[in-house]
């Protein structure tokens, strides 16, 4: 998957739980859990941002793009 999630890094940076921020997000734990493994497949703005206003950061503190092989390996095909 070409997106990361950082949001480990950020909770360790603030010293918050998961727990405590899936009580000041308003979602479930299980939600969140999801989210921060990398297996959600879609995150809505508004989650995003309470995610952002509890945490005091950026979208980009949680979120990072990554080009996977795949994706390199075809952007070098079309290339040539």
């Amino acid at each position: 998957m070409a997106i990361r999630v950082n949001l480990d890094r950020v909770l360790l940076d603030r010293r918050m739980s998961l727990t405590e921020l899936a009580e000041r997000v308003g979602i479930t734990l299980a939600n969140l859990s999801i989210l921060k493994t990398g297996k959600a497949r879609a995150v809505r703005f508004s989650t995003l941002s309470a995610l952002c206003r509890e945490l005091d950061c950026q979208p980009a503190d949680i979120l990072v793009y990554e080009p996977d092989a795949y994706e390199n390996g075809a952007a070098k095909e079309a290339a040539e």
